[in-house]
C-alpha cells in the first residue's frame, strides 16, 4: 500500500515538473518572439529618416507593442505606429506617443500637410520594401505625390516587380501606384 503511495506522490511530482518546464519553456519562446518584435520595431523607427528614433520608445508584451515618447506631429505620431503596425508579430499598437506642439500642426496649411503625408506614405512604402526579403528594397525608388505612388528602379523578376506594386497598392493613404520599374533579367 506504501508503495502505490510513493508511486502515486512520484508520478505526480514528475508531471508537476514536466508542466512547469513546458511552462517555462512557452514563457522563453514569448519572450523571445517579444524582443525580437522589439528589435524590429527600433530598426525601423531609426531607418526612418521622417522620425527622430530617439525620441520614440517601444515596448513589447505578448505581440502587443507599446509605443511611447514625444514627436512633433500628429503626422509623426501616425508614421510611427504605421511603421510598426505593418511589421510581421505585431498583434496590436497602443500608441501611447504626445505631441510635443499639436497647436502647430492644427495652423499648417493644407499644402503642407499634405507634403508631409506624401512624405509618409513614401517612407512606409519604402520601409516595407526593404523589410520584405523577397524584393530588392534599395533598388526601387519611392516616390508619392497627392495618394500617387511612382515606383522607379531596377528588379530581377517580374515575380519581384508585382511583389513590389502589391505592396505599395496595400498601403494606407495610397490611391494609385505608377509602375516604372523595369525587369533587368
Amino acid at each position: 500500500m506504501k508503495l502505490t503511495q510513493t508511486q502515486s506522490v512520484i508520478t505526480a511530482a514528475l508531471l508537476s515538473v514536466s508542466a512547469m518546464s513546458v511552462s517555462a519553456n512557452n514563457n522563453w519562446e514569448n519572450e523571445a518572439k517579444d524582443a525580437w518584435i522589439d528589435g524590429k520595431a527600433e530598426s525601423t523607427l531609426l531607418l526612418n529618416t521622417n522620425l527622430n528614433s530617439f525620441d520614440i520608445n517601444t515596448d513589447v508584451k505578448d505581440g502587443r507593442v507599446t509605443l511611447t515618447g514625444r514627436v512633433d506631429s500628429e503626422i509623426d505620431k501616425a508614421l510611427a505606429e504605421e511603421l510598426v503596425e505593418n511589421l510581421e508579430g505585431v498583434e496590436d499598437i497602443d500608441n501611447e506617443i504626445t505631441v510635443q506642439s499639436e497647436s502647430d500642426v492644427k495652423d499648417e496649411p493644407n499644402e503642407m500637410l499634405s507634403s508631409l503625408k506624401d512624405s509618409k506614405v513614401a517612407s512606409v512604402v519604402k520601409t516595407r520594401l526593404l523589410m520584405e526579403s523577397e524584393v530588392s528594397g534599395t533598388d526601387i525608388d519611392v516616390d508619392s505625390k497627392n495618394g500617387v505612388v511612382i515606383l522607379q528602379g531596377e528588379v530581377d523578376t517580374k515575380a519581384e516587380q508585382d511583389l513590389a506594386i502589391a505592396i505599395a497598392k496595400n498601403t494606407n493613404d495610397v490611391k494609385e501606384v505608377i509602375d516604372n520599374i523595369e525587369i533587368i533579367n
